[in-house]
C-alpha cells in the first residue's frame, strides 16, 4: 500500500511523493550503497549542512547521531575533516540537479531509501553513482590498504556517495 510524503522546507514548498516500496529495500539490482543515509549522516558528509532544514521529512533515528551545523557548511564535521563538495550552483550548471529533487544526489538517495521510485530518474541517479566507483579503484591503486590519511578528499567524496570509504 502506497504512503505518501508532503514536503514543505526552504528549497520545496507542498511537494509530495508517494512511498511504494519498503523502507531500505526494493532497490534496483545494479545499485547496492555501502552505507544508510542515517550511516553517512553520523559519519560526517556535506559539512553538516545539508540536511538541517528538512529532517521532518525523514525519520527522527537519522539525525539522532548526525553531525549537522545549523547556520554554515563546516568542513571540520566531515569525517575526513576536508571539503569534498562542490557548491549546489556548479551541480545545477551542470544539469545533474532534477527537479524532484532540489538538493541533489543525496536527497534523492535518501528519499529512495524511504522508498519512493521515479521512472527514470532513478536509472539516470544509479548511474551517476556507479560512475563514481571509478575513485574506489583509483584509491586502491594509489594507497595502502586501510591508510586513511591517503587523498582524504577522494574518501569523503565517496562517502558522499554511499561508499564506504574507510574499508578501502
Amino acid at each position: 500500500m502506497a504512503r505518501f510524503v508532503v514536503v514543505n522546507d526552504r528549497m520545496q514548498r507542498d511537494y509530495r511523493y508517494d512511498l511504494t516500496a519498503p523502507m531500505g529495500s526494493g532497490f534496483a539490482a545494479d545499485f547496492a550503497p555501502e552505507l544508510t543515509p542515517a550511516e553517512m549522516l553520523e559519519l560526517g558528509v556535506f559539512g553538516g549542512k545539508y540536511m538541517t532544514d528538512c529532517r521532518a521529512e525523514f525519520p527522527a533515528s537519522w539525525f539522532a547521531k548526525a553531525k549537522l551545523s545549523p547556520e554554515r557548511k563546516d568542513p571540520g564535521l566531515n569525517y575526513f575533516g576536508v571539503d569534498a563538495s562542490q557548491p549546489l550552483s556548479v551541480w545545477r550548471a551542470k544539469g545533474w540537479i532534477h527537479p524532484d529533487d532540489p538538493r541533489g544526489w543525496f536527497q534523492w538517495y535518501c528519499r529512495y531509501f524511504m522508498g519512493r521510485r521515479l521512472e527514470g530518474e532513478d536509472q539516470r541517479q544509479i548511474s551517476r553513482w556507479k560512475g563514481v566507483r571509478r575513485h574506489v579503484a583509483q584509491l586502491r591503486r594509489h594507497c595502502h590498504p586501510g591508510d586513511l590519511f591517503c587523498r582524504p578528499r577522494q574518501r569523503q567524496a565517496l562517502l558522499h556517495w554511499a561508499y564506504d570509504s574507510r574499508l578501502i
